[in-house]
């Protein structure tokens, strides 16, 4: 069975009921997720071998956030265990012209302050094929930063296949520490994942013409900047999502994939969203299986914006669809019609 490690936070996240305010809240809902830990989830759901590394601390909450992937089918068995906190987020989700807006308590959080000793990266990486990180991690703290720089290089030395979901956020780094920090990590990337925000804080590439708070896409800008993150740093594969924000209850939902010659583009998806937690990991964990099985360039572009369409109908933030389902909406059923 083909094997994939990811590494990153997982957290602890509480949302009002349904689509009320904060404010209103006298309960909040529980579940877990993070970038990385997603991306493992739907991988296991798909039937590879998905390990998740990270650091929780030793206990409740740790161990439970631990049982929710091994719910799922991921190896937890590299995850570390200590520190004084699992990190929290805060999500309220938005309706029509009102945004969903999260708040973060994730400072102190185990993995920010994991040594890089706590991880036996030749170990973890023993049999597998691809390594997957986020722009998240590294943002954590110059420790967490180190572990990843350490990872990517073993992973590079032993042969995997590395990718990067950019995911670029304010409220854990400034552009110039991003761009600094992530420039030293690209070297060992083959495969870089981002939307257009995340292109321009990161390393100063903006898509031209391009407005998403209007759902305006500008399909040859986004051609530019894939190739202009290939001419920097030669990866072998550029994807982007194209999101059109028509409102927080109605996206337009594409994707580009760029190989240095050709930019396949995806069908795209009319959602009405549930929850667009996770909608990036989604498409992530669906290129990293197309590409893994043996899919042409457009099927697996095709097989991860589909994925990511479904995610973004699941409550919570690991996407806990079938590739059968998949399959199925790539085929062209998308009427949703109950199944008997």
């Amino acid at each position: 069975m083909t094997r994939v490690i990811t590494f990153g936070e997982i957290m602890l996240r509480l949302s009002p009921p349904g689509h009320q305010r904060f404010v209103q809240a006298s309960a909040f809902e529980v579940c877990y997720g993070g970038g990385e830990a997603n991306v493992a989830v739907s991988l296991a759901n798909y039937g590879l071998d998905a390990a998740f590394v990270t650091k929780v601390p030793d206990h409740e909450i740790g161990q439970s956030a631990i049982n929710q992937l091994r719910r799922f089918g991921v190896d937890t068995r590299f995850i570390a265990r200590g520190g004084n906190r699992l990190g929290i987020y805060f999500l309220e989700t938005g309706a029509a012209q009102r945004p969903s807006k999260v708040i973060y308590d994730r400072q102190h959080s185990a993995i920010a302050e994991a040594d890089p000793k706590d991880f036996n990266w030749q170990e973890i990486f023993a049999g597998a094929k691809w390594f997957h990180f986020t722009g998240i991690t590294p943002a954590l703290s110059s420790k967490a930063a180190t572990a990843t720089f350490n990872a990517c290089r073993t992973a590079k030395e032993m042969g995997l296949t590395v990718s990067v979901d950019l995911n670029y956020r304010q409220k854990l780094w400034s552009p110039e520490e991003a761009n600094k920090t992530m420039s030293k990590l690209m070297p060992y990337v083959d495969v870089c994942i981002g939307n257009e925000e995340d292109a321009e804080k990161v390393f100063g590439i903006k898509a031209g013409n391009t407005d998403i708070t209007r759902g305006k896409i500008n399909h040859k800008a986004y051609e530019e900047v894939a190739q202009q993150l290939m001419n920097r740093f030669n990866f072998k594969f550029v994807a982007s999502t194209l999101r059109e924000s028509r409102s927080a209850s109605d996206n337009g939902w594409s994707a580009m994939l760029y190989d240095g010659q050709t930019a396949y583009y995806s069908r795209q998806y009319d959602i009405h969203l549930v929850d667009r937690v996770g909608g990036g990991d989604s498409f992530a964990s669906g290129l990293i299986y197309g590409l893994l099985t043996g899919m042409a360039p457009q099927t697996a572009l095709e097989f991860a914006t589909a994925a990511s369409a479904l995610k973004q109908t699941v409550p919570g933030d690991f996407n806990l669809v079938s590739g059968k389902e998949v399959e199925t909406l790539m085929q062209g059923d998308g009427s949703g019609r109950v199944q008997r």
